[in-house]
């Protein structure tokens, strides 16, 4: 196998310089691409067409589609109605609010997949309900930011969307099934760790639960909660594609906003759809450059050399699938979400199918790393918008969230090691 050190250093090392330098993402992928091909001395048009094989894709088409429906259903009045059912179920607890908070961006999580769309959303409401209520403000701040990392693990999520396309071949249905209990795992983890310092700190109990309200909130919401059903069992069921479930949500998600919830009208959908369009090009350019830098990782057989590097560290499984988690972490710290599964994917990957880690397990410790990525400086994206949405310092915002940190590093950590809380449903319904 031969290798071209000096390519793979151009390659990554321009990559790296950028980020630090802060450039946009999608940039800087781009432009390492570029500076190795030249040194190559490949043709410029490599980029092009590998950009534009990048998002030639069918399935791909399921990522603007779900976008499109959290946008839709994320400003469509939906949030009230979620908050008033999660609230109906767990606000009579010691830190309700909190629980309120973490149970409901599990809800709205399966509508938007967005932890930033779950922040924004949620955040602007709860935090200052929370705070009113005698809630610390950098705890209220925290426990809605590590809460929205739910909507990522909860289907459906157009990161899944994207890791299948990376992994090549990997069911999107499954993946969607594999999210659900690790989803609720990490919201159970948060919830203890919300409970503890709720005790400590003397925070409210809510009203005492009634099953009444809980039955009447629950028909109220069951119209938003539906898109989640329709997409999932479709999916699973075969009753159509991920791109197909994906455009019937986006009609479905129409309907409810517009004629059920009458929560925007049409020229609020406007605005809405060109805040949509804002986001499906920043992760369509992502996508399509991302293809080109894959292309000279292929090519420069860096996925090999770093399989058998870290096989050269240890033959330790336990070890490897640390290391994978660390690497993946680290990322999540310097690089958003979806450059990290298009480009850490194709390397890691196998390294972990070699120690018994299933694709689809995989996925899900991807996802899971990539979110607490989100949390952390100096590129935590969800970290920002938190700290905005609730006026709080960032510092002050990153030492209220340590507690939670640990909580989710304890959910990586089952999920890595106990494969079954990924496959359980996956392997389920395969039968």
């Amino acid at each position: 196998m031969a290798v071209n050190t000096t390519a793979i250093v151009i390659l990554l090392a321009s990559f790296l310089v950028m980020i630090m330098l802060r450039f946009q993402i999608a940039y800087a992928v781009a432009l390492s691409s570029i500076f190795c091909l030249l040194y190559q001395g490949l043709p410029l048009t490599t980029v092009c067409q590998h950009m534009v094989k990048g998002i030639n894709s069918f399935s791909l088409m399921a990522v603007p589609f779900f976008i499109t429906m959290g946008c839709i259903m994320g400003t469509g009045g939906i949030s009230e109605k979620l908050i008033a059912l999660a609230n109906s179920c767990v606000g009579w607890m010691t830190g309700g609010m909190a629980m309120v908070n973490i149970v409901a961006s599990y809800f709205f999580g399966g509508i938007s997949g967005s932890a930033a769309a779950d922040t924004a959303s949620l955040g602007s409401i709860l935090i200052p309900m929370m705070v009113e209520q005698g809630y610390d403000d950098d705890f209220s701040t925290a426990v809605t930011i590590t809460s929205s990392c739910e909507g990522l693990l909860v289907p459906p999520s157009h990161n899944m969307v994207i890791y299948a396309m990376s992994a090549g071949g990997v069911s999107v249905g499954s993946l969607f099934l594999a999210g659900y209990i690790p989803g609720a795992l990490l919201a159970l983890s948060l919830m203890v760790g919300s409970y503890i310092i709720s005790k400590k700190r003397h925070y409210p109990k809510g009203d005492k639960f009634e099953f009444i309200k809980f039955l009447k909130q629950f028909v109220t919401s069951f119209w938003a909660l539906a898109a989640v059903v329709i997409v999932v069992f479709g999916v699973v069921g075969g009753l159509f594609t991920a791109t197909e479930s994906a455009a019937i949500a986006v009609i479905y998600s129409l309907i409810v906003s517009l004629f059920i919830y009458r929560g925007i009208d049409l020229k609020g959908l406007w605005k809405t759809l060109e805040q949509c369009i804002d986001t499906l090009s920043i992760v369509l350019i992502l996508i399509a450059t991302s293809s080109v830098f894959g292309y000279c990782l292929t090519t420069l057989h860096v996925p090999d050399l770093a399989a058998n590097a870290i096989i050269g560290l240890t033959r330790n499984p336990v070890l490897i699938a640390l290391l994978l988690n660390l690497i993946l972490l680290v990322l999540g710290c310097i690089m958003d979400m979806a450059p990290i599964i298009l480009i850490a994917t194709p390397i890691l990957l196998p390294i972990a199918q070699s120690i018994g880690i299933n694709p689809i397990q995989f996925g899900i410790m991807i996802i899971l790393n990539c979110g607490i990525g989100l949390l952390t400086p100096p590129v935590g994206a969800v970290l920002f918008i938190g700290s905005a949405v609730g006026k709080v310092r960032m510092e002050k915002v990153v030492k209220a969230t340590l507690p939670f940190y640990l909580c989710m590093i304890i959910v990586l950590m089952l999920l890595t090691f106990i494969p079954e809380i990924s496959m359980f449903l996956p392997n389920l319904f395969a039968k």
